[in-house]
């Protein structure tokens, strides 16, 4: 497991973790971002991190990119 902000860019990444507070959780599944799903990062830029999730293309930063082990 790696956290999503070191995957490489076009491979599509199934989602095996999400850490931080509920509240961060919670907010990360909002997004889209659920245990078992599928991510692919699009392009990281600066740390800051565009993914594509459930058909949408999201920009996250870096600290909630570490968050997400892939």
């Amino acid at each position: 497991m790696i956290p999503l902000v070191f995957a490489d860019s076009g491979e599509e990444q199934i989602i095996k973790k999400i850490g931080g507070s509920e509240e961060v959780r919670h907010h990360l599944a909002n997004l889209g971002f659920t245990v078992g799903g599928t991510v692919t990062v699009i392009n990281s830029l600066g740390g800051n991190v565009i993914v594509k999730v459930k058909e949408s293309r999201i920009a996250i930063n870096e600290e909630m990119a570490r968050k997400i082990m892939v």
